[in-house]
């Protein structure tokens, strides 16, 4: 399922590869967030023009709306939305504990009003893994408590306890729906297998690869907040659920910069080698490095096309294909462009000349700031795409330097 090709030998930076059901992934890597099924602004078939080969789409808001099982109804996401790489999702429990408007946390889950329309809700860790197998994730999350910043250590310990058992649940839940299906899927094979030698047809190849095994994977979250020594609890207790990879949470909740890589100096040595390490909600391009060169995986961040929706642009300053993996990073390496400011006005620069997305080969730095000022949509698009496509370049710069 993953292997692990090459570690750097001036940092703990590592070159690896992610098998999923709908397709390989190189690593370290970036998913921009399809939210509600969409990158915004950006459709399927430009993401896969601009290279990325995972996204992320976001448990709690595809369960309000439109629903998983009016997703399941098209065969999963994948089909919905028209994107036939590897997908992501989230457990929903940061949605929950950030946009519901009432909530409550209890061992069985946590119950929330929608901030849609005050409709009532209980989440609990089978129901999150549910809903993500009717969507047809590649990768699953458990749900977890996403704890605030800054909390008691008290709290953080019974909060990350909870998540264990949480995740405990998920596993099992998890297991024995597979086991159900692999059942079942393998029965219907030797069905079809059968029906197609009798009467030599191949017209149902399809429902062959329907009845193929399901190969989902389930990914544990180690929480902990600030604290080291329920950092490394944490991640000895899901250690032995033996997830498929491990995740990183509770970071970018507001906590500093610096405290978020102390974070991944606690938690990374007890995450084993040999399995994916992601880490949630991170970030910008310099904590990308730093954090890649602690033994990062994995990234998402809704930073690039955000950033971009108000008109701040990301571009590098060399054209280099490498760049330097440390993690003693700074931000040398890019510059940030207001493009609303006056004085791009009357430039007729590309955003950037060395950049191969089409928003840098077709449009100067004057129009993207016209289309902004003049409150145009397509203004939105151009500098998602451009902020997009940096990021994934980013990823294709940090993997060519290890």
């Amino acid at each position: 399922m993953f292997k692990l090709l090459k570690k750097s030998k001036k940092s703990n930076a590592r070159l690896g590869k992610l098998k999923t059901e709908h397709g390989v992934i190189e690593t370290p890597c970036f998913m921009p967030i399809a939210t509600c099924g969409s990158v915004k602004s950006i459709d399927s078939v430009e993401m896969e023009k601009l290279g990325a080969n995972i996204i992320l789409g976001n448990t709690y808001h595809l369960y309000l709306r439109p629903g998983d099982k009016l997703i399941k109804k098209f065969s999963g996401l994948h089909n919905f939305m028209n994107w036939q790489k590897p997908i992501l999702t989230d457990s929903g429990g940061y949605q929950v504990f950030s946009l519901a408007k009432m909530r409550k946390i209890t061992e069985k889950g946590v119950s929330f009003q929608s901030h849609i329309d005050g409709s009532r809700h209980l989440l609990t860790p089978e129901k999150s893994i549910e809903i993500q197998r009717n969507l047809g994730s590649d990768i699953i999350m458990v749900l977890d408590e996403c704890a605030p910043y800054p909390s008691t250590k008290k709290y953080i310990k019974e909060s990350l306890e909870m998540t264990t058992r949480w995740a405990g649940r998920c596993k099992d839940y998890f297991e024995k729906i597979q086991s159900i299906k692999h059942k079942s899927q393998t029965k219907h094979k030797k069905d079809v297998t059968l029906s197609l030698s009798k009467s030599g047809r191949l017209t149902n190849h399809s429902i062959l690869r329907q009845a193929q095994d399901d190969n989902s994977l389930l990914f544990g979250i180690v929480q902990g907040g600030t604290y080291k020594d329920l950092r490394e609890r944490s991640a000895k207790q899901l250690l032995e659920l033996n997830f498929d990879g491990y995740a990183i949470g509770g970071v970018s909740v507001g906590e500093p910069s610096e405290k978020m890589l102390r974070v991944i100096d606690w938690t990374a040595p007890f995450l084993p080698e040999d399995k994916p390490r992601y880490l949630m909600g991170v970030g910008k391009p310099e904590e990308v490095v730093m954090s890649v060169a602690k033994g990062i995986d994995m990234f998402d961040c809704v930073i690039p096309t955000r950033n971009a929706r108000h008109g701040t642009i990301y571009k590098f300053k060399v054209e280099s294909k490498k760049l330097k993996v440390t993690e003693k990073c700074n931000k040398n390496f890019y510059e940030i462009l207001h493009i609303t400011n006056e004085k791009f006005k009357t430039d007729k620069k590309p955003i950037d000349k060395n950049c191969k997305c089409f928003t840098c080969q077709n449009y100067s730095r004057a129009y993207l700031r016209h289309l902004f000022v003049s409150n145009e949509l397509l203004a939105l698009r151009l500098a998602s795409i451009h902020n997009v496509y940096f990021y994934l370049e980013l990823m294709k710069r940090i993997r060519n330097s290890v």
